[in-house]
């Protein structure tokens, strides 16, 4: 499995995400330009101009026709994906740390980082078909986590938002009243900041990353934990294979502390573990610093990294992948 390396960042990558059909990939960095990619060669389609900070996440919508960015500039755009232009701009008090688009693309949720005094908070927005037609109002403002959110996703049929962040608590809220319905358990949840949550394909179950060197899968309606997976280094991505019973983990120590570590050439794996049996079967090295940002193409035959170095590494699975027995 030859990896396709993909340099178009000249900052450490924070998020991948492939368009519906996965001929798409975005990805976002510190350097303030999404870039888009076709994912099959790797080849550079064109990049989104206008962030004037760093780009913490994005989303695409199901038609592939619109982009959604959040930046450390305390903005989160509206791109037209096809000749990158900025269709919106929604302004903040606080760097827009992850958004994500509604089924149906009519809604956003977008979390804002703590500021001063100001609290993290995740706001609603409506998405209008039209640019033109499009407010900046929420529709909707929740607070209630300490510290910064890492990451606010629709549950089922857009009933539910689920939000995770650095107060290590998940939490489950109404998205019509904004009531806070449900909140992970001390004893079994995380024990250090959450970095990262990623939903499964059917939207019944999701997985998140930490810093106490786990990764945990819940159930998206009870949150009930069902599984956890065990690594020996703090998890900055997880991703779960839309085909096989498979979860990948990726991370490494915070770059203040990659200089106290020896540097073998690329040792920072992406790390696959069997879903149900919790055990890991193997993993892709190369990238020579943490990974931030992991993403599982929806055919499931092909899966993206991104580090800390600047590159996204392209991986197509060799056909020996698919008949893994444990």
């Amino acid at each position: 499995m030859r990896p396709i390396l993909m340099k178009g960042h000249e900052r450490p990558l924070t998020f991948l995400k492939y368009n519906r059909e996965g001929d798409l990939l975005f990805s976002c960095a510190k350097d303030h330009t999404p870039t888009v990619w076709f994912a099959d060669n790797g080849e550079r389609l064109g990049t989104y101009r206008g962030h004037n900070g760093a780009v913490w996440c994005c989303d695409v919508s199901r038609d592939s026709m619109r982009l959604i960015t959040g930046s450390a500039d305390t903005t989160a755009k509206l791109w037209s994906v096809q000749n990158g232009t900025q269709l919106f701009t929604f302004n903040f008090d606080s760097p827009a740390r992850s958004v994500d688009f509604s089924i149906g693309d009519k809604l956003a949720v977008i979390t804002t980082d703590p500021f001063m005094e100001l609290p993290s908070a995740i706001h609603v927005k409506r998405i209008a078909r039209d640019p033109a037609d499009q407010a900046s109002e929420s529709v909707l403002v929740l607070r209630g986590h300490q510290g910064r959110i890492a990451r606010a996703v629709w549950g089922p049929l857009n009933k539910t938002i689920i939000s995770a962040g650095e107060d290590a608590v998940i939490r489950i809220w109404d998205s019509e009243t904004g009531k806070l319905l449900r909140e992970s358990d001390k004893e079994t949840g995380h024990k250090k900041a959450v970095t990262s949550l990623m939903k499964s394909v059917d939207g019944s179950h999701f997985v998140t990353g930490s810093q106490d060197k786990s990764a945990k899968l819940w159930d998206i309606r009870t949150l009930t934990l069902i599984k956890t997976y065990v690594t020996e280094r703090p998890v900055n991505a997880v991703t779960m294979s839309p085909l096989l019973d498979h979860v990948v983990l990726g991370g490494g120590q915070d770059a203040s502390a990659v200089t106290m570590t020896d540097h073998r050439a690329g040792k920072f794996e992406a790390k696959f573990f069997d879903k149900i049996l919790q055990e890991e079967i193997g993993g892709v090295k190369g990238h020579f610093g943490p990974i931030n940002a992991l993403a599982f193409n929806p055919d499931g035959k092909s899966f993206s990294s991104g580090g800390e170095d600047g590159y996204v590494r392209l991986h197509h699975f060799d056909p020996d992948y698919f008949n893994i027995k444990i």
